[in-house]
Parts: C-alpha cells; sequence; structure tokens
C-alpha cells in the first residue's frame, strides 16, 4: 500500500491515506465493541444467575424467596416408606384409669312406650373420656410469717418469707414462667401476651410489669449462661454463625455458638472478628469450629471445618447454568462421602479407612482440576499492580474448595465433625422470626436480656428438661442447672 500511494497522483494517494485512517479506526472499533460484547456477555451471565439465585442453590434466607416457584430440594430418596419408621415409639391419647371427674348419662324415658327409667337400674354401660382443661383462675396464696417467743431465753424468733413472696403483693413463680415462655420461646409481643392472659384468668400484668418479669429473669440467669458459654468454649465441636437484627432502629449482629445440647446468643453491634471475640468463645477455643467460611473466623486459631450443605447449594447453582458436569458430579461426591460417615457411625467405626480417604481426595481434587479448566483464573489487567484480580463467582468457589480442601473434607476425616453448620441455623432460625414479629428490640438491654434467657431456654430443649418447670424454680430462687457438656 505504501508502494501505491508513492507512485500514485496526490489527490489518489491522499484518498488512499485517508481510507488506510478509516479502515484502522474501522478495526480499533471492532476490537472494543468486540471487548465490550465480552464485558456485556459476562454482566448478563452475572445478573441471571442473580435473578436464579435462590435460599437452594446460594447462602440468601429462605425469606428472600417469595412467591417464587420452590426449586427442587437438596435431599436425595432413602428408599425408606414415608410415615413412621420400624422401632418408632408412636405418641397417642389414651385414657386414664382414675378420671378426674364422672358425668352419669342415662335414659330418663323409654323411647318406645314412655315409661320412666329413673329406678331401673343400668342394662349395659359404655365409657367415654374427654381430656379438657380444668377452670383456669389465678390462684392468691396468702405466706404468713409467725413470730415465736423462746420459753427459756425470750428471744423472738420470727420466721422468714419464701423467695416469692418478696414483696407485699406479687405474681407468683407460675405467672412468670408462663410470661417468659410467651414472651421468650413463643415470641408473643408484650401486647398479644397481655391479652391472652386476661382472656384465660381475666387478669394479667400491665405491659410495664411483663418487660420487668424478663429483667429479672435475665439478671438471675447471668451465672448458668455463663456457664453455657464455657461450655461450648470447652467442646470439642461448636457450631458458629451469625445475623442481622436491629436495635434501636441500628443494625446489630446476632452471634450463636452452639453445640448438640448448648445454644449461646451474644449480640453486638459488628459482624466480624470484633463481634466474634465480644461472644467471648472463639478467642479461647481450641476445638473444630464448623461455619460457613465467613473470612473473620478464619483469623482464630483453632481447627475449622466448612459447612458443606452451603457448598451443594453452590454447586447447584453451578450446574443449572450446564456446561458444567463437574459441579454435579463434586456434588455426587460429597453425598457419598457423607452416606459413608453416616453408616461408619451407625456402625460404631471410629474412623473411615486410610485407603478410601485417600481415594475420596484424589477425586475430589481431579473434579475441581476439571472446574478450573472450564473456569480459568483470570490473569491480572495491564496497569492493575495491587489488589486481587476479580475473579467469577465459579472460579472464586472452585478456588476456596481448593485452598480449604482440608476443611471442606474434615466431616470425612473426623467423625466428630458434622457433615454441616444446621445446628447453627436451626438455634439463628426462630431469632429471625422474633425479628420479623417485632420489628427490632426496642434497647441494647432488652437484646441482651432476650439473648440470655433464649440461651438458657434452648439449652434445656435440648437437653429434654421440661422448660415451665425450670422458669418456676428460676423465680423461687432455685434455677435447673443445664449439663455443661458440650
Amino acid at each position: 500500500m505504501a508502494k501505491l500511494t508513492a507512485h500514485a497522483p496526490p489527490a489518489l494517494a491522499a484518498l488512499l491515506l485517508t481510507l488506510l485512517e478509516v479502515l484502522a479506526q474501522q478495526e480499533q472499533l471492532l476490537a472494543e465493541q468486540a471487548q465490550t460484547i465480552a464485558q456485556l456477555n459476562v454482566r448478563i451471565r452475572e445478573l441471571e444467575d442473580q435473578l436464579n439465585r435462590t435460599s437452594h442453590n446460594s447462602h440468601q434466607p429462605p425469606a428472600s424467596d417469595g412467591f417464587k416457584k420452590k426449586p427442587r430440594s437438596l435431599r436425595t430418596r432413602s428408599g425408606k416408606p414415608t410415615g413412621g419408621q420400624p422401632g418408632h415409639a408412636g405418641h397417642t391419647l389414651t385414657s386414664s384409669d382414675h378420671p378426674d371427674q364422672v358425668v352419669l348419662h342415662r335414659p330418663s324415658h323409654c323411647q318406645q312406650c314412655g315409661t320412666p327409667l329413673a329406678e331401673m337400674p343400668a342394662h349395659s354401660q359404655q365409657c367415654r373420656q374427654v381430656v379438657d382443661l380444668p377452670p383456669l383462675r389465678l390462684l392468691y396464696i396468702e405466706h404468713q410469717v409467725e413470730s415465736v417467743l423462746c420459753p427459756d431465753c425470750g428471744q423472738c424468733n420470727r420466721a422468714s418469707f419464701p423467695p416469692e413472696a418478696s414483696e407485699a403483693i406479687q405474681y407468683g413463680p407460675g405467672v412468670k414462667a408462663l410470661v417468659v415462655l410467651l414472651r421468650s420461646y413463643q415470641l408473643l409481643p408484650s401486647a398479644r401476651t397481655h391479652e391472652l392472659l386476661a382472656d384465660l384468668f381475666g387478669s394479667a400484668p400491665s405491659e410495664g410489669t411483663l418487660e420487668h418479669i424478663l429483667a429479672t429473669a435475665a439478671t438471675d440467669l447471668s451465672e448458668v449462661v455463663e456457664q453455657i458459654r464455657q461450655g461450648v468454649g470447652a467442646s470439642e465441636v461448636a457450631h458458629f454463625d451469625e445475623t442481622g437484627c436491629y436495635v434501636e432502629d441500628k443494625r446489630y449482629w446476632l452471634h450463636v455458638a452452639a453445640t448438640a445440647t448448648l445454644t449461646y446468643y451474644c449480640v453486638h453491634r459488628q459482624r466480624g472478628q470484633q463481634g466474634s471475640t465480644a461472644a467471648g468463645v472463639l478467642p479461647t477455643f481450641a476445638g473444630v469450629a464448623v461455619h460457613d467460611a465467613y473470612a473473620p473466623y478464619w483469623r482464630y486459631s483453632c481447627a475449622h471445618a466448612l459447612c458443606n450443605a452451603h457448598v451443594l447449594r453452590e454447586l447447584l447453582a453451578v450446574s443449572e447454568r450446564g456446561e458444567q458436569p463437574w459441579a454435579a458430579q463434586l456434588a455426587e461426591l460429597l453425598r457419598e462421602m457423607l452416606a459413608a460417615t453416616e453408616q461408619a457411625r451407625a456402625e460404631q467405626v471410629t474412623a473411615l479407612p486410610q485407603q478410601t480417604l485417600a481415594e475420596y481426595e484424589r477425586r475430589y481434587r481431579e473434579l475441581l482440576a476439571e472446574g478450573l479448566v472450564a473456569n480459568p483464573v483470570a490473569a491480572r489487567p495491564a496497569g492493575q499492580e495491587r489488589g486481587r484480580v476479580k475473579q467469577s463467582a465459579v472460579t472464586n468457589l472452585l478456588l476456596r474448595l481448593s485452598e480449604h480442601a482440608a476443611e471442606v473434607l474434615r466431616f470425612a476425616h473426623d467423625l466428630r465433625v458434622p457433615f454441616d453448620n444446621n445446628q447453627a441455623e436451626r438455634d439463628l432460625r426462630m431469632m429471625k422470626v422474633q425479628q420479623k414479629i417485632a420489628g427490632r428490640f426496642r434497647t441494647a438491654a432488652g437484646a441482651e436480656a432476650f439473648c440470655r434467657i433464649r440461651s438458657y431456654i434452648s439449652t434445656l430443649r435440648k437437653q429434654g428438661q421440661h422448660v415451665f418447670t425450670a422458669l418456676q424454680q428460676l423465680f423461687c430462687g432455685a434455677p435447673v442447672l443445664p449439663a455443661i457438656v458440650g
């Protein structure tokens, strides 16, 4: 082209140069458009992923699903028939051999001829029992303290009032226990608790008295809940999670540390390490912490195990996009490992064979390598010298599963460790219900009181204790102490 313009007339040469410049500009424009299209395709895929994200294929809570059609469950068929399984202890209403009240029904006249039957003996008898409530009313108990003079020295000796009779008149342990149960466990608001008690008994504590009862219970439980916190901290395996809540219209975070028998709640302004440290379990925890890979958890020196329910949901999201067979295969591998650990526990085996574990790890690494081939790590862009290189969501998932392979597979190597973090999520679920009902905690002190009472009740429930009786004992000055075994 240069030779052609050199021998061409000046006008034609100028035209040719202009055409060359236009062609160069067009090539640059096409290159820029191709780059823009590629970026838009990536953005479209990201938006489609966000649109298709539900609680079943991401970390989103179920409440975010709205009225969308529920996707298929991650659970697989067990092969067992529906209903109660062999050996399951059934529960049904049974009659009493000693009924509290007997009501006799007999005909007064013959249905055919009208002859009176009042004096006639019964020919036969059938019985049916109705299980009902007794008449509900408040019981007034008067405590009288007597003073007695000693006949020898003349000393005046006076008896003491019990702890539940500290004032001239007050509500007793039964009413207070019911208030705590309704407010802190059944999550009834103050106004509805007042209405319910008034409907049942014809009288009810004021809303101010209800809050005073809760504050008293929380104060009396301080030592017991501290023992629960220490018990979780001393356990071999514990679950950790957090969720948002509102206190005085400000964003707070509710932290939970739990085992199968203990539950400890703490509310704090911060979600991350500052909040977890303030909860007081992780800083000295020496067991295995099960969590969802939230970054601040890695800053604690204990052993870690990741929640594989979260991993399965993320793998489901990848497999739903298609053209990623490794994701479904990896999910199936994790389920296979879960089945093997469950069978080992059922057979009271302490560990899986080393050869089996090595084979699982080999398949795990191969599937991750296959995934990274399909989703390569992005190179550092020209001009970016610092900071992390942005990767796709799938690549980030693969890098996390590769970097923390030991934590993902810890449940297979250590049969004390569960497959998922469902324990902590179950313990947080009702706290979210409380926020939906109340919207927020009015004060920070109220939030702390709720956490303390709920820690106690949740722990009692896990240990099979009768909660109402335990709360009555609390207001009698002798709280039931749960077994502090993590």
